[in-house]
């Protein structure tokens, strides 16, 4: 399928060929599907919000549920504001959501419509019952990528919301970046372990992993309430997981309730978990952490260590969501592994500048790249080949034309399943994520294998 890409790169400044991101609006109804009892609303054309829905379904294996102001011909001329009007009452009356979180599309930004002014009239109107909630972001598809719109949205959650009302507390904000309900849900368990009162948010643990129990629910348990939402506000400070996803939401937290807040990479890995423990331990008050997670973290230095002659020196070609790629990269490094290829598809100099950082004096022998896309990492595969591919499921067939063992990881992931049930996070993220890139080692070497070498105990 990709047999035609040359060698030769060609310099591109505007066009993308299978870019490595997707847009802004899923990103957005991600986030949303974060807040308990909340119904994601796409200001658009039914097919954008149909796109959106179907790539996140295809993701968790979950269906999305999402409502869209269903833009025609007249809409586009005219503005969407009667359709997003139509749309909140039919909401409120017939599924009956506490929060409507309107993200918007290329079409309704292209068009101007002013939001704010719009749900403030249906609000005056009663269109909108007391009690409830709608928010909104800007999230036009051809800015950014489905990292800022995810930022956007939580950012909205903080402006909507949060309040100075409650008085100070000592609990903890905890934004925990665009990762997968798995990684939410082990966050907040090693967050109880170490005896901290957090909020979490958004929050999909219980959303989009929700067990089977023989009867539809449109809104599960799962999610940030509102009311823990307006007490982010009164909390003792911030953790912002991931510098793209979550630093603006912090920001203007920090902004509009005095609370300060401190950036962090994903705790994925082992070196990346222990800066993100210490610093939870150093608001406790606490000399270590608890016995389990010193054990967990033991375990995974044991798998790193006894697995590290099939890692040590491996190249590997890594690519996705810069919050993601970046805390990947670093634990690539800590394994004795080499990423010779780190790019995003999302904007920002500072990406660049955060993985040159981690590689140190290996930075010269890297191409790392932000605004990037598929086929220029292909073109780079085909000049110099990796030994492992690691990123979301369209670099397959990048691994498949170049024969490469292959790893998904990131969003999104459609063609597999149980991402969405494993976390990446902490030291037991770490091992999941050992575990598959070593097997993944040890499959290439049992396939290419003469016959003489082909072993029972590798």
């Amino acid at each position: 399928m990709l047999d035609m890409t040359p060698k030769d790169i060609t310099q591109r400044s505007a066009l993308r060929i299978n870019p490595a991101k997707t847009c802004q609006p899923i990103g957005a109804m991600y986030a949303s599907l974060g807040i308990h009892n909340c119904l994601p609303h796409s200001h658009g054309s039914q097919g954008c919000c149909s796109y959106h829905r179907s790539h996140l379904t295809r993701h968790y294996k979950e269906p999305i549920v999402a409502s869209t102001s269903s833009f025609t011909e007249g809409a586009a001329v005219f503005g969407g504001g009667p359709n997003l009007r139509q749309s909140l009452k039919t909401i409120f009356q017939v599924y009956k959501p506490d929060v409507v979180a309107v993200h918007t599309t290329c079409l309704s930004e292209t068009i101007g419509d002013d939001i704010p002014s719009i749900v403030r009239k249906a609000q005056e109107d009663g269109i909108v019952p007391n009690g409830k909630f709608v928010i909104h972001a800007n999230t036009p598809s051809y800015v950014g990528s489905n990292v800022t719109g995810f930022s956007n949205m939580v950012k909205a959650m903080v402006d909507y919301f949060s309040s100075r009302d409650f008085g100070k507390s000592t609990d903890v904000n905890v934004i925990p970046g665009y990762v997968d309900p798995a990684d939410m849900r082990e966050m907040k368990r090693m967050l109880a372990e170490l005896g901290l009162t957090a909020t979490v948010f958004p929050d999909t643990s219980d959303v989009l992993d929700s067990p089977m129990s023989g009867s539809y629910e449109m809104f599960p348990k799962g999610g940030v309430t509102t009311e823990q939402l307006m007490k982010t506000g009164s909390a003792s400070m911030t953790l912002a997981l991931g510098a793209f996803a979550s630093e603006s939401a912090a920001m203007s937290l920090e902004s509009k309730c005095g609370v300060p807040f401190t950036v962090m990479d994903l705790p994925i890995g082992i070196r990346s978990t222990d800066r993100f423990v210490k610093s939870l331990l150093d608001l406790t008050g606490q000399i270590k952490p608890v016995a389990s997670m010193i054990e967990d973290r033991g375990r995974a230095l044991d798998m790193m260590t006894d697995m590290q002659h099939y890692l040590y020196g491996k190249k590997v070609g890594l690519y996705g969501d810069p919050d993601q790629v970046i805390a990947m990269a670093d634990f690539l490094i800590s394994a004795g592994m080499r990423p010779v290829y780190v790019i995003t598809g999302t904007p920002g100099k500072r990406f660049e500048d955060k993985v040159k950082t981690l590689l140190g004096n290996e930075a010269c022998r890297c191409v790392v790249k932000s605004s990037a896309d598929l086929f220029y990492l292909h073109q780079l595969i085909k000049s110099d080949p990796v030994d492992l591919i690691i990123g979301n499921t369209y670099g397959k067939y990048i691994a498949r034309a170049e024969d490469i063992p292959f790893v998904r990881y990131g969003f999104p992931i459609l063609d597999r399943v149980g991402h969405g049930f494993f976390p990446t996070f902490g030291y037991r993220g770490s091992i999941y994520l050992l575990t598959n890139i070593v097997n993944t080692l040890l499959d290439r070497i049992d396939r290419d294998s003469p016959e003489e070498r082909f072993e029972l105990v590798m």
